[in-house]
């Protein structure tokens, strides 16, 4: 994979004006929003059927050493975790909890869309507070900003701001849409950083799974040529968690029936193939736990990161799966939250 002074111009030309504008309808927060959980039962469905047919049939390999039912299954996150609905369910809790406890700004639209939308948590009294700005994950296709305003509180008491981001949902939102929209949020944020006692030159984005994504696609932005008035350093740092860098895999699993990831996407979508010539420091973290593909695509993405001569810093995180992972990025005691931290002062993680 080659690295790329303009790695990040994929679908620029196609970029839809930004439109960061203060005020705007602020939506109802919805009880779930994407997918439902018995759309996403039904494809899980469908997808262990498929691994059960394949194995009766021997199916060839599609992807390096899987065949589809090993790859499903590779993919198949909630099936592997059944215990995810109880991590939902905790983090919907301790979120409202939050918002009900701590100041902050909700539902600001970075955009004229209904899903551009973020919530921010700003430090009280300050006037020029690094931000963490958090993309949630859901495989594109579910979750809400909402659910991870549980992890603010340990950002807020030693002085950084947290924003949570929404973004299009698939099938309504292809993953295109939701990078350039996370572009228009990050880009809105450093706008209007002042407006909310935020420094500007101190913005890092961090994103878990599908959020993992999106950060690290938008930490590979040019951004002068997204925007020709924005800075090339925008960002300060990034972090991904469990996070997706190839879309080949998902654009051949059962995922694609809503993805609908067509080939020709899949170089310009995935942070394996949009690496910078130059970037700010990127912060990669993966739960020993976490499936074989997901460990695989961490490693390569690593591996690719600093052969482009790029900072790189990485946190073990022995014992956690993929929805346990998340919750460490809030854990005081956790290497993941210190290495933030730290991305956030200014350094290499």
């Amino acid at each position: 994979m080659p690295c790329h002074g303009a790695a990040a111009r994929s679908g620029a030309s196609s970029v839809p004006p930004l439109q960061a504008t203060d005020k705007g309808a602020r939506a109802k927060r919805p009880a779930f929003r994407g997918r439902n959980e018995e759309e996403v039962r039904q494809d899980k469905g469908e997808g262990l059927r498929a691994m059960a047919n394949a194995e009766a049939g021997g199916a060839a390999r599609i992807f390096r050493d899987y065949d589809q039912a090993t790859l499903d299954r590779e993919l198949n996150l909630r099936a592997r975790w059944p215990e995810h609905v109880d991590y939902f369910a905790r983090w919907a809790r301790d979120s409202a909890a939050v918002r009900g406890d701590l100041p902050g700004r909700l539902d600001l639209a970075y955009g004229a869309g209904p899903a551009e939308v973020l919530d921010l948590f700003p430090v009280d009294g300050a006037s020029a507070a690094p931000l963490l700005a958090f993309i949630h994950g859901g495989y594109w296709q579910s979750l809400d900003k909402g659910d991870f305003s549980y992890l603010a509180p340990a950002f807020g008491e030693v002085g950084i701001a947290f924003a949570s981001l929404n973004y299009g949902l698939a099938p309504d939102a292809r993953i295109g849409t939701m990078i350039n929209q996370v572009r228009r949020a990050l880009a809105w944020l450093y706008r209007h950083a002042g407006d909310h006692g935020v420094d500007a030159r101190r913005i890092v984005v961090a994103g878990h799974s599908a959020g993992g994504h999106l950060a690290a696609m938008a930490l590979s932005t040019d951004w002068p040529a997204f925007d020709a008035a924005l800075p090339g350093d925008l960002l300060a740092g990034g972090c991904s968690i469990s996070g997706v860098y190839d879309l080949e895999p998902l654009r051949l699993s059962y995922h694609n029936k809503i993805l609908q990831i067509a080939p020709e996407d899949v170089a310009p979508w995935s942070p394996l193939h949009r690496l910078p010539a130059r970037a700010a420091p990127l912060l990669l973290a993966v739960g020993s736990e976490e499936t074989r593909e997901f460990l695989r695509q961490h490693a390569e993405y690593a591996a690719a990161w600093e052969a482009c001569g790029l900072p790189l810093g990485e946190v073990d995180m022995p014992g956690l799966q993929h929805f346990s992972a998340v919750d460490a990025l809030g854990d005081r005691d956790h290497g993941l939250y210190a290495a933030v931290r730290r991305l956030l002062a200014g350094g290499v993680a």
